[in-house]
């Protein structure tokens, strides 16, 4: 991380903002999305599964007079597992020394007792709203999501789409105004603190995402475990025996389909392979989610 502002970045006016935004909520409310959608690239995997992220993720925006570095978080949730208290974890303390935290809602549903009580985990007055998917609910949905949330005392109210970016630059330009004058902490090329390998992953887990069904999704956790350029391997941890089979699909179907797409996304000539492994319960058993990474 740099300590000093790039001067190929020369500030507007000879002031150089830059800060941190983190967004938070519950699963499923579009966090990721909304972060890939103001980086302009994807930073975050993304899903129809709740609980899709699982690290803290920084993406960076990078601008001629500022750098917002915007913490995409894990969403927060009853947890029964080890690993549900390790990502509640990392989301509540994403909060901490940030520049402003977002609550991010899901227009689509009505304002609910878990939006409620992820709203009392955060300061609210010192806080900011933003109500995402309004591309897919209706005027009256929005509005009685706004009326929902007005109550709470957030410092302002962002209606915006991931999907089709309504919203987000007036979004990107308040934040951009609130934060502080400061250094530019990243290169201007740097796009997130993602570590390779486990972007990689990653690009293996949305996938499996993807093409599983039921709970087995919640039971995958992905790890690279040689790194040897352009050869890649990853081991796909699933909890039962029966999961297994359920990931290799007949004849190795799903396994050569999650391969294959997770393939396109990166350079050509990669050479990944993919390998599916049991570890029994790794999902309660706490040493074993550190070990994992989470």
């Amino acid at each position: 991380m740099a300590d000093e502002t790039d001067d190929s970045m020369p500030p507007v006016n000879g002031v150089y903002r830059s800060g941190f935004v983190t967004f938070v909520g519950r699963p499923n409310v579009g966090k990721s999305s909304i972060v890939n959608a103001i980086c302009g690239r994807k930073i975050s995997i993304v899903s129809d599964k709740p609980q899709t992220t699982r690290h803290r993720i920084m993406g960076i925006l990078t601008r001629s007079d500022s750098q917002i570095v915007f913490v995409d978080t894990p969403g927060l949730h009853k947890p029964v597992t080890a690993l549900g208290e390790r990502v509640n974890a990392t989301a509540l303390g994403s909060m901490a020394d940030v520049d402003v935290t977002a609550l991010v809602l899901d227009a689509t549903k009505p304002f609910g007792k878990g939006d409620r009580w992820v709203a009392s985990q955060i300061n609210m007055e010192s806080s900011i709203v933003v109500v995402n998917k309004v591309d897919r609910a209706s005027p009256q949905q929005v509005l009685a999501m706004l009326a929902a949330a007005s109550d709470l005392g957030a410092q302002e109210y962002f209606p915006v789409s991931a999907l089709t970016k309504e919203g987000i630059d007036g979004l990107v330009e308040h934040l951009t105004a609130g934060i502080p004058v400061g250094p530019q902490f990243f290169p201007d090329d740097e796009v997130s603190d993602l570590p390779e390998e486990r972007w990689v992953a990653e690009l293996v887990r949305e996938q499996l995402l993807g093409a599983t069904r039921d709970e087995l999704p919640y039971s995958i956790a992905t790890q690279v475990v040689e790194w040897e350029w352009p050869r890649i391997r990853v081991d796909i941890i699933v909890e039962r025996e029966s999961q297994k089979g359920m990931v290799i699909g007949k004849g190795g179907s799903v396994l050569k389909r999650v391969g294959e797409a997770a393939r396109r996304q990166l350079p050509d000539g990669v050479f990944l392979e993919l390998r599916v492994k049991v570890d029994k319960d790794w999902q309660r058993r706490p040493e074993r989610v550190e070990r994992l990474g989470y």
